[in-house]
């Protein structure tokens, strides 16, 4: 079993299935109240990429300095996604917690967050991008995905 390691986070170990998929142990995320997630860095030759690393504890340097106030700044986008997607299939008496929300952080309490994953665009601009993979009330197919980049 490979390890790397990340000035940020230490140890990663190699995944079993994805040999360029690199999992930390679940640690404690400021921005998410202190939840406890795996962070996996995707996609990632350490012998093919040098300045990965660097720029993925850069990203999450900046990302486990947020707290859960900028959190709530997000709120009204991610009450938007919901209302949007509940407008397209209509009415269900399933969702009416969510139609009846009065503040839009309330929406967190209808957010369960999985894992986040960093990873470089391979196209474009190529920067390191941080991905939050949520689940979600309101699109249990597919969920919620918040995305930061460096």
């Amino acid at each position: 079993m490979k390890e790397i390691e990340s000035k940020v986070i230490g140890r990663l170990i190699q995944n079993e299935e994805f040999d360029d998929w690199w999992e930390s142990k679940p640690m404690q995320i400021p921005f998410l109240e202190n939840k406890e997630l795996k962070i996996t860095f995707m996609d990632f030759v350490p012998e093919d990429d040098k300045e990965f690393m660097v720029e993925a504890d850069n990203a999450l340097e900046n990302f486990l300095s947020k707290k859960q106030e900028e959190r709530l700044e997000l709120s009204e986008l991610v009450h938007k996604n919901c209302m949007e997607f509940l407008n397209t299939i209509g009415y269900d008496e399933m969702d009416k917690p969510l139609w009846e929300m009065k503040n839009k952080n309330e929406i967190w309490k209808y957010v369960y967050p999985q894992g986040i994953y960093i990873t470089r665009r391979n196209r474009r601009d190529e920067d390191i991008y941080l991905n939050i993979t949520c689940e979600c009330e309101w699109e249990q197919e597919h969920g919620l995905q918040l995305v930061f980049s460096a």
